[in-house]
């Protein structure tokens, strides 16, 4: 709808805009997917190891049947004889090129077309974009790695699944980047039932100038005790040494899409797919860039115009005074891969931000704030550490003044609620060493050490954007496993198939394994649930991409890995009683046992042909991906 406004392409006919010499039309998600096994061979309906691996030699595709309407509005428009040319407009990434290209291929079109490359869906964006239209050739590096990826997934996913399942007689779900963000929760799940928690004691003095040093930990209560009888014996501390350290610390990156998932799960409760889904719906709104972007740095032509923006975005957050903005600090077009950090965008300053939903105002106010931090000056402080000995023994206190607030009083003025109440930093006395101190108190403090956390979706995306990263190579911009547009998707997908479950208050909630997800994990081979292999996978698209590695160097590598695994791979010793379905009758055809599985109730008699299945009622968000 924004290019055909542009365009002025506003005739509105069924399933596409004319007007001004133009057709826009649009997709609705993958219009165009890939052929499930049993078009390659009718065999493949009936899941067997005997016919594993899967391994098409000549990949085919299918219109998926819920769009066929669509996808016949583009055929159709792409044959007119007045279409001299095609625009792809699709996102402007790795699925977006896919999109395109496969419904093009499918529609057997022979014309020329080009590529429309956007982060802004502004009107000023969107002309400046249409004037520069880029060669499709550009992009034939981005879409071999989005096939490459969409195949390779097909592969493991189809193999794995079919060899799991069939070994452990139940439907099991295994993907390449599913499975190894199920197996780090249930390693962490495994550590924390593992911990047992040690009690430590430590003596804590009150200073009559003020502060509290405290002693090392011990062990043993009774030598904590003993000291504190010491101590309130002596009733004062000798000072060894004071040491005053200014530090600072810069303001923070702007955002890229991981980055802002993680901080409105923090501070919201928001799942990283409604955070996406907010996200998605501004930007169509016009109000923030394109969503999808791992980068956290704007390119160098973005500079001149960068302080009227911050200006603008202070003033639609009512924050009227005028502040430094420091432009240089998040300038760095070598760090812009796709696309450039998460902005507001200008019209957002001439919104209604008051109508928006809670939460897209929500997510909005975090994009404003950090762009208004990212800019701001360095938070300033004096960290001071006082040593004292008292009854032999050490004690140290630590003490902060802030000198200049800096990017933090913005951020408290933009998030203040969100971030909760701060804790007031401890000042300590200004002494000399070796002068003397009275104690005004002294305590025995009992604690005892912790369990790792279990996963909040915060901490989950960011174990997720971090895997293997002491293992990728030098250079590697997209670390971990999945990308920014897809973490969200693979949590769901988790969650759905019943391997992960959401527990815990409305805002702060743990994401643990279920029985299911736990037995899974025990039954996976090293390699499909390492998280090497799929971030390796990432390093070699990522070169794909940039036309450094050949895409069937990269195809041969996973049919040979998929192969070994088919052939090499046994069921684990004791796993079928860990594997077993839960039996919830008796069939009342043939008196075998009926089932729990993924999608209803089973009779286990493979001959009997009673099944009970189950049907949810879904509300599917989709997102519309454009073409003209």
């Amino acid at each position: 709808m924004s290019y055909a406004k542009v365009l002025g392409a506003t005739n509105r006919q069924d399933g596409y805009l004319e007007g001004n010499g133009y057709l826009v039309s649009w997709c609705i998600g993958h219009l165009v997917e890939l052929a499930p096994p049993n078009v390659y061979d009718e065999k493949f309906i009936k899941w067997s190891i005997a016919d594993l691996p899967i391994l098409p030699e000549k990949w085919q595709y299918l219109v998926s049947a819920s769009t066929k309407k669509q996808f016949g509005v583009l055929q159709k428009l792409m044959h007119r004889p007045d279409v001299d040319s095609i625009v792809n407009s699709c996102d402007s990434g790795r699925e977006g090129e896919l999109i395109f290209r496969l419904v093009y291929q499918q529609a057997g079109c022979k014309k020329p077309f080009s590529r429309l490359w956007l982060s802004s869906m502004e009107e000023n964006a969107i002309r400046e974009s249409f004037a520069h239209l880029k060669p499709s050739t550009e992009y034939d590096a981005l879409y071999n790695a989005a096939l490459c990826r969409e195949r390779a997934d097909w592969i493991v996913g189809i193999n794995a699944s079919r060899l799991f399942s069939c070994l452990y007689n139940q439907p099991l779900a295994v993907g390449r980047v599913m499975t190894p963000v199920l197996a780090m929760t249930v390693v962490r799940e495994a550590a924390i039932s593992a911990f047992v928690p040690e009690k430590f004691y430590t003596v804590a003095l009150t200073l009559a100038d003020g502060g509290t040093a405290s002693s090392k930990r011990f062990a043993q209560k009774a030598d904590a005790e003993l000291l504190l009888s010491k101590c309130r014996k002596e009733g004062r501390v000798t000072v060894q040494k004071m040491e005053r350290k200014e530090k600072s610390e810069n303001p923070p990156q702007l955002y890229d899409l991981t980055a802002l998932q993680r901080d409105a799960n923090r501070l919201l409760g928001f799942t990283a797919q409604q955070t996406l889904d907010y996200a998605q719906s501004l930007y169509e709104k016009r109000l923030i860039t394109y969503p999808r972007t791992d980068s956290r740095f704007l390119t160098e032509d973005m500079a001149a115009s960068l302080p009227g923006l911050v200006t603008d975005t202070g003033r639609a957050f009512t924050v009227e005074e005028s502040f430094p903005i420091h432009v240089q600090q998040v300038i760095n077009g070598s760090k812009v891969t796709d696309h450039h950090a998460l902005l507001p965008t200008k019209s957002m300053a001439n919104a209604d931000l008051a109508a928006l939903p809670a939460g897209e105002r929500n997510v909005l106010r975090l994009i404003a704030a950090r762009l208004l931090c990212a800019v701001g000056e360095p938070h300033r402080y004096a960290e001071t550490t006082l040593t004292t000995i008292c009854a032999g023994e050490e004690f140290s206190a630590k003490g902060k003044v802030v000198l200049s607030d800096g990017w933090k009083a913005m951020e408290r003025k933009m998030l203040g609620e969100l971030l909760g109440k701060q804790k007031e930093p401890a000042v300590l006395p200004d002494v000399q060493e070796q002068s003397r101190c009275s104690v005004s108190g002294a305590e025995l403090k009992e604690g005892q050490t912790s369990p790792p956390k279990h996963f909040t979706e915060d901490l989950l995306l960011h174990a997720m954007e971090t895997a293997s990263a002491d293992s990728m190579p030098e250079g590697v911009e997209r670390q971990g496993i999945g990308t920014p547009a897809t973490r969200a998707a693979t949590i769901e997908k988790l969650v759905q198939k019943g391997f992960l479950e959401r527990k815990g208050s409305k805002k702060t909630k743990v994401l643990l394994p279920t029985d299911k997800g736990k037995a899974l994990i025990t039954v996976m081979p090293e390699e499909i649930q390492s998280a090497d292999m799929t971030a390796d996978w990432e390093a070699k698209l990522l070169q794909i991409e940039r036309g450094e590695m050949e895409p069937s160097e990269f195809m041969t590598e996973i049919n040979m890995m998929i192969t070994e695994l088919v052939k090499n791979t046994e069921m684990k010793k004791g796993a079928n009683a860990l594997m077993k379905s839960k039996i919830i009758g008796v069939c009342p055809n043939c008196g075998a046992n009926v089932v729990e599985r993924e999608k209803g109730w089973f009779c286990e008699n493979r001959e009997c042909r009673f099944v009970f299945y189950f049907f949810h009622v879904l509300h599917i968000n989709s997102r519309h991906d454009t073409l003209l």
